[in-house]
Parts: C-alpha cells; sequence; structure tokens
C-alpha cells in the first residue's frame, strides 16, 4: 500500500463534495504537488492519483485552482457532472485518474499535436482487473499513450497497469495490451472519441490519427510534463489560476505550514451521506456513429 490516506467533506454527489489528502504520517497534502511522480524511478513506476473508479459515472477530478487540490466532481452550467452511458459503454471504462508532479502547460504547443496543453495533471487510464477506489493512490507501469485533442486542446491519456494486477508482470508494451485485452485499445478511442456527444457536443479529434503511441513515447511526454509542473511550483512559470500551495516542495515559494493546510480542511464542510445520484445517469445513450 502506498501509505496515503483520505478525509471526506461534504457528502458525494455535491457541489461542496471535496476529499482532501494526508500522507502516512496524517498529515494533509496536495495530491497534485506533494505525491512524487515515481513510485520506483529505476523501474519506471509512477504513482496514480485514481479519481474516478472503472464503471462510475460521476466526474471527479483534482481541483486545480483551490488549495491542496482535493478531489471534487466537475461542474458544468451549474450542474454536477456525469459523463453519459455512450452504448455499449458503462461509465469510464478503466480506473481513472491522474500522475501527480505533472502539468499540461496551456503555453506550451506541443511539437507532436501543434495543440497546447490543457492545464492539468496528465491522465491516465488505468486497465487492471481490480475497481479501485476515488482517493486510492496506486502503483502503475506505463504502456503507451493516446492524444485526444480535446476542444482544440492536447489531452495525453496515458495507458498504464496497476504494478500489484495478478498480471501486470505480462505486460510491458501498448502491443500486450492489444494482445492480451483484444478490443480494449479500440473500445478507449471510441469512449474519448464520443463522451461528450451527448452533451450537444461534436465527436473529438485525435493527433496520430487515434492511433495509440508505444511506452518509450509516453515516458518522454511524462517527463516533459514534470518539467513544466517543475517550473510552475518554483513559479519559473505563470500558472495563472492553478493554485501551488504544498507542503514538501522545499525550493517552492509556494509551501506552506501544516497548521495552514489543517486550516483550509476544517474550512470545509463535515462529512455527510452521499445525496442520490439522478436516475437519468443510468441511462443509454445510443446514436448512429460517424
Amino acid at each position: 500500500m502506498s501509505g496515503y490516506g483520505v478525509e471526506e467533506r461534504a457528502g458525494p454527489h455535491s457541489p461542496e463534495y471535496r476529499l482532501f489528502f494526508k500522507d502516512g504520517a496524517g498529515r494533509y497534502i496536495s495530491p497534485f504537488h506533494d505525491i512524487p511522480m515515481y513510485a520506483d524511478a529505476g523501474k519506471n513506476v509512477f504513482n496514480m492519483v485514481v479519481e474516478v473508479p472503472r464503471w462510475t459515472n460521476a466526474k471527479m477530478e483534482i481541483s486545480t485552482k483551490e488549495p491542496l487540490n482535493p478531489i471534487k466532481q466537475d461542474v458544468k452550467k451549474g450542474k454536477l457532472r456525469f459523463v453519459a452511458n455512450v452504448f455499449p459503454h458503462k461509465g469510464y471504462i478503466w480506473n481513472y485518474g491522474a500522475i501527480p508532479q505533472t502539468w499540461e502547460d496551456p503555453s506550451h504547443k506541443d511539437e507532436n499535436t501543434g495543440c497546447c496543453g490543457d492545464n492539468d495533471p496528465i491522465d491516465v487510464c488505468e486497465i487492471g482487473s481490480k475497481v479501485c477506489s476515488r482517493g486510492e493512490v496506486i502503483q502503475v507501469k506505463v504502456l503507451g499513450t493516446l492524444a485526444l485533442i480535446d476542444e482544440g486542446e492536447t489531452d495525453w491519456k496515458v495507458i498504464a497497469i496497476n504494478v500489484e494486477d495478478p498480471e501486470a508482470a505480462s505486460y510491458n508494451d501498448i502491443e500486450d495490451v492489444r494482445r492480451m485485452k483484444p478490443g480494449y485499445l479500440e473500445a478507449t478511442v471510441d469512449w474519448f472519441r464520443r463522451y461528450k456527444v451527448p452533451d450537444g457536443k461534436p465527436e473529438n479529434q485525435f493527433a496520430f490519427n487515434g492511433e495509440f503511441k508505444g511506452k518509450d513515447f509516453a515516458l518522454d511526454v511524462i517527463k516533459g510534463t514534470h518539467e513544466h509542473w517543475k517550473a510552475l511550483i518554483t513559479k519559473k512559470t505563470d500558472g495563472g489560476e492553478i493554485n501551488c500551495t504544498n507542503l514538501t516542495v522545499s525550493e517552492s515559494p509556494f509551501c506552506c505550514s501544516q497548521d495552514c493546510a489543517k486550516a483550509t480542511v476544517d474550512a470545509a464542510p463535515p462529512c455527510k451521506a452521499a445525496s442520490p445520484i439522478p436516475p437519468e445517469v443510468d441511462k443509454w445513450f445510443y446514436y448512429q456513429k460517424n
């Protein structure tokens, strides 16, 4: 186990809901800035913060603009966001989350895609058999990546597998996924292409004609986003509204005390029971593919 813990505030499926993170000693931390990118740099094993467990619909995400960057549910046009079930998919089809200490810089034009970053930590689709928990920090092997172009922004989707998965040793590159989980990569492209269509948006586009890039390419992309994060956290680049409050990055001017972090959590509403999920979230959405 990673030794990280979480503390819920307010109730799940409410606009006030927040999931704060603690280290192994019970100190409050930021999952964006204080959890190391690498779990084992020598073996290219990365930490992954799980935002959305597989088969769930609530669009939970690290809140990049709030102190301590808790997980919250995304809100669009005043409504909590749930991804639609675009037939034949049910919710997210992987454990979905982010690699900490990475940042897709919106002022940096990606040389591979020609588009700027989406202003978030880099996204991960974890393909193992276990359904993870929201806020769980797992260790993953990177296998490849997909370059989604989301409303004109580069939005890399890293494909990875939990190192504790019983079959993890058999997965070392993207072709292993194609061979051992036939149809999964194609379903992943289909999911990202169509998931916004029920909201009235056009189908998403991809760089490289929707082809996956392999492990080495993905590792280079991740390392690039880590360099962008380092510039962000040390104030060598302007992060705009990004909140860089952290407790462990000694060279960062945004480093704060544990008392300050505790005050942030204490100001949030107390934990409550979850609000009911609206019944329309369970509907399947059908439409003719283009």
